[in-house]
């Protein structure tokens, strides 16, 4: 018969707890304040020189 071999991630799954409920909160809340910044930097960073060649072009035009 073969020899058995341990299974490092089914000793992994087992090591696994629950986190505490106000920890899942902050986790959360911190989670959601990082998307909000990343999500008003690319806003005000990614599209200011769309919006700037839009706005020369069309100033030009007149």
């Amino acid at each position: 018969m073969a020899k058995k071999e341990r299974n490092p991630f089914k000793q992994l799954e087992a090591s696994l707890r629950e986190a505490p409920p106000g920890m899942k909160k902050k986790v959360m809340n911190d989670i959601a304040a990082a998307k909000l910044i990343m999500d008003m930097a690319s806003l005000f960073s990614i599209n200011v020189g769309s919006t700037l060649r839009k706005l020369f072009r069309t100033l030009g035009e007149n």
